[in-house]
């Protein structure tokens, strides 16, 4: 596929990712507040979603 599919795919990834976590996710005092967490399981669900699609295209 091509480098659009790819990043169609991460895209996605990280808006499922993100949803589930923001509606499933506490709200008390812990160590890492709640928009830390949301941007880190961007990051992952990103990574996740384009690096999946890449390497199984080929």
């Amino acid at each position: 596929m091509g480098l659009k599919y790819d990043l169609t795919n991460g895209i996605i990834s990280l808006v499922i990712g993100v949803a589930i976590t923001k509606l499933t996710a506490d709200e008390e005092e812990g160590p890492y507040d709640l928009s830390e967490l949301l941007l880190s399981v961007a990051v992952a669900s990103f990574f996740s979603g384009f690096f999946t699609s890449y390497f199984v295209g080929e």
